[in-house]
This record gives C-alpha cells, sequence and structure tokens, in this order.
C-alpha cells in the first residue's frame, strides 16, 4: 500500500498524551531549533508573499485590464512606478539574503545548536528583515533609507552573532 514511516513508541504511560494512544514525541537529548527553523520558514513565507503579491499581483492585473503586454516587464529595463520598482528591489533583498540565513539556522539545527539566545536572535533578525522590506516598499525617502539600513544593521548583527553560537557548537562537537 506505500511506505511505512517510522513510528516512535512511548516508553512509558506518562508519554502518551490525551488522544495520542499511538504516538509519542521521543525525548529530544538537546534544546532543538524549533524557533529559528520556524523563523526561517517565516523568511521563505515573506519573501513568497512579496513575490506573489506584490509583484505577481500587479503583473497580473495589469496585464488582465490590458494594461500592459504578457511580455511588457523585461528584468534589464525600469518598469513600473517608484513602490513597485521599491517593492522588487525589496523581494531581491529577501532572495539575496535567504540562504545566508537559511545557512545558519540549518548547520545550528544539525549542529544542535539551540538555545534561548538563538531563538531571540532568529525572532530579532525575521522582524528586521520584514521591517526593512515594509519601509523600503513604503518609500524612497532619506528618513526611509536611514530606517532601512537601521533593519538591515540589526540583520547583521543577528546574523553574525548566530553564526558564532553555530561555529561555537561546531568546536564542542568532534568535527573540529
Amino acid at each position: 500500500m506505500g511506505r511505512k514511516l517510522p513510528i516512535f513508541r512511548a516508553t512509558s504511560s506518562a508519554d502518551i498524551g490525551v488522544g495520542t494512544a499511538e504516538f509519542a514525541r521521543p525525548a529530544l537529548p538537546f534544546r532543538a531549533m524549533y524557533t529559528p527553523l520556524l523563523c526561517l520558514l517565516g523568511f521563505v513565507a515573506w519573501t513568497l508573499l512579496l513575490v506573489a503579491v506584490g509583484i505577481g499581483g500587479v503583473r497580473v492585473g495589469s496585464v488582465l485590464t490590458g494594461i500592459a503586454p504578457i511580455d511588457g516587464f523585461p528584468a534589464d529595463e525600469p518598469h513600473g512606478s517608484p513602490r513597485y520598482r521599491r517593492l522588487m528591489r525589496a523581494h531581491v533583498n529577501c532572495v539575496e539574503n535567504l540562504p545566508l540565513f537559511a545557512t545558519v539556522v540549518l548547520t545550528g539545527a544539525i549542529m544542535h545548536a539551540g538555545s534561548a539566545h538563538m531563538d531571540t536572535l532568529a525572532l530579532t533578525y525575521l522582524g528586521a528583515r520584514v521591517f526593512q522590506s515594509l519601509v523600503h516598499i513604503a518609500s524612497g525617502s532619506a528618513v526611509a533609507i536611514n530606517l532601512r539600513f537601521a533593519g538591515f544593521v540589526v540583520q547583521l548583527v543577528c546574523l553574525t552573532w548566530m553564526g558564532v553560537l553555530v561555529w561555537r557548537a561546531i568546536e564542542a562537537s568532534s568535527f573540529v
């Protein structure tokens, strides 16, 4: 009928909660990286939201209403309003930074680098990323540019600090 998935069996009746007669979560010997991994998924969702709702919505709407032909959005030419172009840059900024965040979070998960600090840094990073994107889209003024830069600096600090925590976990393992 199909492949069977591994089943984690409870070791005592206390391991089985209400409504979970067959399955129980195994005890983890480390602090899991749930929050950073959820932040990674949030970052992916934010990046997709910018392209699907923002860029895709404008392009599909323009094509359907006859404002622009389907091939009227060449990548190497500026087109659309200044806000639309800022939205495109905000999306590209997310695409550029997502692999960096993913590398640190996934390496941290593999190395069991979870901690309260890692959780706080990941949440702060994601908040700063969303803040930077929203400010970028909202305005191109000097104040907005300074606010965007502040959001970017927060992200750099968080990512660097997270990288140090992951490096410490690597050093503490038998890999180094």
